[in-house]
C-alpha cells in the first residue's frame, strides 16, 4: 500500500514545518517536517528540502508498515499506522502491543493502543495524545 494524501496531511499537520533546526522535546535535533536525519544545528534548510526529506522519511514508515503488518488494512488504517511509525519509529512499532494485536486480527484491540503512546520522557504530552487520538480516528474511519 501507499500513503494517501489524507495521511500525508495528517503528518504535516502534527509535525509542522520548521526550516531552522531545533531540539525536540526529547532533545533530538530536528528540522523540516520532523526530520531527524543529517540535521546540523544552525543550518537552515529550504522548503523544497523539507518536502524532500518528508517524502523520504515517510517512505521508510510506509515500508515498515508494509513489511510488518500481516493482515489486510483499509487506507485509513494504513495511513494511521504510517503516521504512528513516522512519529515513533519502526522499533517501537515492531515491539508494540498494537502490532501484535493487529497481526492477530484484533483490530479493536490495536485501535485501543494508540492513546497509550502519549508520553515523552515518561511524561504525558498533550500534543502526542492529540496525535494518537487523530491516528486512532483515522484508523477507525469506515471506508466506503
Amino acid at each position: 500500500m501507499q500513503y494517501s494524501l489524507q495521511g500525508l496531511q495528517l503528518t504535516e499537520r502534527f509535525e509542522g514545518c520548521e526550516l531552522v533546526p531545533y531540539q525536540d522535546q526529547g532533545g533530538v535535533w530536528t528540522n523540516g517536517y520532523g526530520n531527524t536525519h543529517n540535521v546540523t544545528p544552525g543550518v537552515v534548510i529550504t522548503q523544497d528540502q523539507a518536502v524532500s526529506d518528508l517524502i523520504r522519511n515517510v517512505q521508510s514508515a510506509v515500508d515498515t508498515v508494509n513489511d510488518l503488518v500481516k493482515v489486510e488494512l483499509t487506507q485509513g488504517e494504513f495511513d494511521a499506522l504510517v503516521d504512528f511509525v513516522f512519529n515513533l519509529g519502526s522499533g517501537n512499532f515492531q515491539s508494540s502491543t498494537l502490532l501484535r494485536d493487529l497481526n492477530a486480527g484484533n483490530y479493536a484491540g490495536a485501535s485501543a493502543q494508540f492513546p497509550a503512546w502519549d508520553k515523552c520522557a515518561g511524561e504525558v504530552n498533550q500534543g502526542l495524545l492529540n496525535r494518537r487520538l487523530a491516528e486512532q480516528g483515522e484508523f477507525n474511519e469506515q471506508q466506503t
